[in-house]
């Protein structure tokens, strides 16, 4: 059985991992057979009040907010093996760009979380295959941009723009489909990067990445 580790930036469309995204990645990944296990930073963030759109004035701790999705089921990211694990998957939503790095402030000369670093690094040094959904693959472009991989974020004009600065190729996708570095074994599918986009139509880019995931692996 495939191991697959999935990383989580809290739970919460503009403060975490955007929940829909993250859970569509758990069944699909379980359903194509492989075994996950989940990661977030140990580290404080910012709330917000999603019903007001803007900062609630709390502090919350991102691996209490990850373990919502993963029922508990959740580990510091420094405890994350490359060794131990066959992929890695990064579920977007707004977390991923402003708590596993600083990408929503500095775009392409943003800083990533050093665990994140390593771990992106580590699973490519390593030949084995890394997933990013939505504004994830940032994480990847500023990470590996240097290497020419391709990813997408669907087709958002200014982010792709930021991506291609970091050396990294962007590619245009629909929501329903996802992109293929074969060469730098990286997957990527847009998500909700489509404002617009209906669940069923995320769930189907992202079924199309675990799956490619999976087998890679």
């Amino acid at each position: 059985m495939k191991k697959i580790a999935v990383v989580l930036s809290g739970c919460g469309y503009l403060d975490g991992s955007e929940i829909t995204e993250a859970v569509s990645l758990l069944i699909a990944l379980t359903q194509a057979g492989a075994e996950v296990s989940c990661f977030a930073p140990d580290i404080e963030i910012p709330a917000m009040d999603h019903l007001a759109g803007q900062a609630s004035g709390e502090k919350r701790r991102l691996l209490v907010e990850a373990a919502r999705i993963a029922r508990g089921q959740v580990q510091a990211l420094d405890k994350l093996q490359t060794k131990d694990f066959d992929a890695v998957a990064f579920p977007g939503g707004y977390g991923a760009a402003k708590n596993l790095c600083n990408w929503a402030e500095k775009g392409a000369k943003c800083d990533v979380n050093p665990d994140v670093k390593r771990v992106i690094t580590e699973f490519h040094a390593a030949s084995k295959p890394i997933g990013a959904i939505c504004i994830a693959p940032v994480l990847l472009a500023r990470v590996l941009g240097d290497k020419k991989i391709t990813i997408t974020i669907g087709e958002d004009k200014e982010t792709a723009a930021e991506i291609q600065k970091t050396g990294a190729i962007h590619e245009d996708c629909p929501v329903d489909d996802y992109i293929t570095d074969r060469e730098g074994k990286i997957v990527t599918t847009p998500a909700y990067m489509y404002d617009d986009a209906k669940p069923n139509e995320v769930f189907k880019g992202i079924f199309g990445l675990a799956h490619e995931l999976v087998e890679w692996a």
